[in-house]
């Protein structure tokens, strides 16, 4: 890959420049010869990191932002590379954006600033590397750069490396903050647009988990129909299966649950019912697994996902020791199922280690954890038990 030191003053690049509030974009400088914010890049996201108001310190005080990459395409016109946040958020200071606060605490629009720090902001040198290659070497280029302290997340590297007409579609209608339908998307999808949350989301789905296969096969597709089509389907579903939302919610593997429940018929206001139930059970402790646990029937063997609170030290050693020495007394053994039976372990007294504490009543059942509720069991009968 070839590349040419160059310098610019922040008026060259800024000359022309266009911001796209809706899509909150910077678009083109340099006299319309640049292009901020080419589909590999991320979205701009200084405004929501509040960084943009340091960019302009930093050019107030002289201190430099640190080196811009173009990259020179085949038609002359240079892309950034490396830059769209710091290039974004001067070109919206010039163009009255945004205020900032000045040594007095006081809002300064540029075109309030008095002539000196105009000019001392727009005279600013940057330095530029421009860059020439292939695809494939200006992606990876790209792919290692440190974007200003902002890393790269896996979706924005994902977008750069299969940018066409498909991450195009997809970035249009996931990944704009100003979407009204994300007023629901992030009851079931954690993240924000601006950092691709929701993109990924729906590729992660539609793609069975498989995110960079799916956009390497339909990279060059004219639009993320199926995407969308798949990613409606999922949320879809959900809303018509569980008729309120928690905020537990947010973030579980809906896509996974949809391909593994979605035959299955349900009962929403049954399904209401369990899910009250659970969320308001003292002894769940991982809420976020109520929703699998319910769709899967409330098996034993998923009891793990909702990591249901377990006897504690104290109450084990204070049951056993009462059942032991019941037992001793009665000449029986102090695991009662052992005790009931005909077998040679009937008068057996085992040691604390030797058993396990069990509910009486079934916690599925509504038995609490608590030690009225609790007996030891040797770990042969326990493990046996199940959820009886």
């Amino acid at each position: 890959m070839e590349t040419t030191r160059k310098t610019y003053t922040v008026e060259q690049i800024a000359e022309d420049f266009v911001y796209n509030e809706l899509e909150a974009r910077g678009l083109f400088g340099l006299g319309g010869n640049l292009i901020i914010q080419p589909e590999y890049q991320r979205n701009f996201i200084y405004q929501k990191l509040n960084k943009e108001a340091a960019v302009i310190e930093s050019l107030l005080k002289g201190y430099p932002l640190g080196l811009l990459y173009f990259n020179v395409r085949d038609d002359g016109k240079l892309e950034v590379l490396d830059g769209q946040q710091r290039i974004t958020s001067f070109g919206r200071y010039i163009t009255d954006k945004f205020a900032i606060l000045d040594e007095n605490g006081m809002p300064q629009n540029f075109s309030s600033l008095s002539a000196d720090k105009k000019k001392k902001i727009l005279d600013a040198e940057i330095l530029v590397y421009e860059c020439k290659g292939t695809e494939s070497e200006i992606k990876e280029w790209f792919r290692t750069i440190n974007i200003s302290g902002v890393p790269l997340n896996e979706q924005e590297l994902l977008n750069a490396v299969y940018s066409g007409p498909f991450v195009t579609s997809g970035k249009t209608h996931f990944s704009n903050s100003n979407n009204a339908q994300i007023s629901v998307w992030k009851h079931y999808v954690s993240g924000t647009a601006d950092r691709q949350a929701y993109w990924a989301e729906a590729l992660e789905w539609v793609g069975k988990g498989d995110v960079s296969g799916y956009m390497a096969a339909h990279r060059n597709d004219a639009n993320c129909d199926r995407v969308k089509t798949y990613f409606d389907s999922v949320l879809n579903w959900v809303k018509t299966v569980f008729k309120n939302t928690e905020k537990e919610m947010s973030g579980l593997e809906w896509g996974r649950l949809y391909e593994k429940f979605h035959n299955q018929p349900y009962n929403s206001d049954k399904i209401e019912q369990q899910i009250k139930r659970l969320y308001g059970d003292p002894y769940v402790k991982d809420r976020k697994g109520i929703w699998e646990y319910v769709l899967g029937g409330e098996q034993e063997a998923d009891r793990r996902l909702l990591d249901v609170r377990l006897f504690d030290e104290a109450t084990k050693r204070k049951v056993y020791e009462k059942q032991t020495k019941a037992a001793e007394a009665a000449g029986i053994s102090n695991c009662s199922i052992c005790a009931s039976g005909h077998v040679g372990n009937a008068s057996k007294i085992y040691k604390l280690s030797d058993m396990e504490a069990d509910h009486v009543t079934a916690w599925s059942n509504g038995g609490s954890t608590s030690e009225e509720n609790c007996e030891m069991l040797c770990s042969s009968h326990n493990r046996a038990k199940g959820n009886k």
